[in-house]
C-alpha cells in the first residue's frame, strides 16, 4: 500500500521509532514470553501520530475535520501545526480532559458532542457543511490512515525477534489493519491477534457473523479509545482476511493490565493501550509456548483516572 505523494518529509523521518521493552518480571508473572512495543513515547503520546501525519501531508485541503476521543484529535492537531494547516476535532463530552487540553495546546479547535443525543458522524457532517473547503478525515476508515499505521507493522517486522503473535488493541481497526498491511509488505508471517473490550465487541461479532456489525450505541468501556460502535469498512475488509483471532477483554482485566505495566514494566499506559496485555491475561492458554509482541498503543490517560486504577 503506497499512496503517499507528499512533498513533506516522509513519515519515517518524522515519527519516533517504537519503544521496545523486554520485561522479564512481567513475563514471569504471566508465564508467557512477552516483548512490549510501546507507542507511549510516540509524538503526541500514541500511535495515532503515524496516521495523522500521513493524512495531513497527503490531502490538499487547508483545513481538516475529524472525530476523536482524543488521541487522533491531538495527533491531527499537531500534524496540522507542522504543515501549516488547521483542524476541528469533534470530541465526546466524556473525553478525558488531558486529551481535550492537548488538542487545544497543539492548535486544534474542539467541538463537543453529547453522543447520547447526536452521533459523532452527524456532528462532523454538520461542520463539513459549514466548512465546504475542509477535508473530513476518519480516525481509522481511511486509506492514508492505514498506510501511516503500516509503518509500525514494518518496524516490528524489522526488529529481529521471531514473534509468533502480535497482539494489538482494536477500536475502529485502523492500527490493526495497518499492522497487517505492514507485515505483508515485509513478507513476515506473524499472526495478528486483536484485543477489544467485551463491552465493545464489534470485531468479535463481525467475525462471527461474517459481515460488518455495528453496535447500537458507543460502548462505555474504560478503554475510551475503543468506544467506536463499528469498524471502518476499509479496515473490515483487511481484518476479516488478515486477523488470526480476537480476544474479548473484560473491564477488570483492562484495569489489571494497566497496573501490571506500571508495576513490572515501569510503563504508564492508558486503558486502551493496555488492551493487548489484558488479552494475554484473559486468554493465557492461547499464547502458551509462543513469543508474543504486545503493542501498547498510547499513554495519554487522565491523571485522576490513572491514580484510581493504580490505587485499586
Amino acid at each position: 500500500m503506497v499512496l503517499s505523494t507528499s512533498s513533506y518529509p516522509p513519515i519515517g523521518n518524522v515519527v519516533r521509532p517504537t519503544t521496545v521493552i523486554e520485561a522479564p518480571r512481567l513475563a514471569r508473572q504471566l508465564g508467557v514470553d512477552i516483548v512490549i512495543c510501546s507507542e507511549t513515547f510516540q509524538r503526541t503520546g500514541s500511535f495515532k501520530f503515524r496516521a495523522a501525519y500521513n493524512v495531513a501531508t497527503n490531502v490538499k485541503n487547508p483545513m481538516l475535520i475529524s472525530a476523536s476521543s482524543g488521541n487522533f484529535g491531538q495527533a491531527m492537531a499537531y500534524a496540522c501545526s507542522l504543515v501549516g494547516k488547521s483542524c476541528i476535532i469533534v470530541m465526546p463530552t466524556t473525553s478525558a480532559q488531558v486529551k481535550v487540553d492537548a488538542v487545544r495546546e497543539f492548535g486544534g479547535q474542539v467541538e463537543f458532542v453529547d453522543v447520547t443525543a447526536m452521533s459523532r458522524e452527524d456532528c462532523v457532517k454538520d461542520l463539513a457543511a459549514a466548512h465546504p473547503g475542509a477535508h473530513v478525515a476518519s480516525a481509522y476508515d481511511d486509506a492514508f490512515v492505514i498506510e501511516g499505521n503500516s509503518s509500525l507493522g514494518r518496524e516490528i517486522a524489522s526488529l529481529g525477534y521471531q514473534f509468533d503473535d502480535i497482539v494489538v488493541p482494536i477500536g475502529g481497526g485502523g492500527l490493526s489493519s495497518g499492522i497487517i498491511v505492514g507485515l505483508e509488505e515485509s513478507r513476515k508471517k506473524i499472526s495478528v491477534i486483536g484485543a477489544e473490550p467485551l463491552l465493545g465487541n464489534r470485531t468479535a461479532r463481525s467475525l462471527a457473523a461474517g459481515e460488518l456489525i455495528s453496535l447500537e450505541s458507543e460502548p462505555q468501556t474504560i478503554a475510551d479509545g475503543a468506544r467506536t460502535s463499528s469498524l471502518g469498512q476499509l479496515n473490515w475488509e483487511i481484518l476479516r482476511k488478515g486477523l488470526k483471532g480476537i480476544v474479548e477483554v473484560p473491564e477488570e482485566q483492562i484495569v489489571k493490565a494497566v497496573r501490571l505495566l506500571y508495576q513490572f514494566a515501569n510503563l504508564k499506559a492508558e486503558p486502551t493501550g493496555a488492551l493487548s496485555l489484558a488479552a494475554v491475561l484473559t486468554d493465557p492458554g492461547r499464547f502458551k509456548d509462543r513469543r508474543v509482541c504486545c503493542v501498547v498503543t498510547g499513554g495519554n490517560v487522565d491523571p485522576e483516572v490513572y491514580g484510581r486504577i493504580l490505587a485499586g
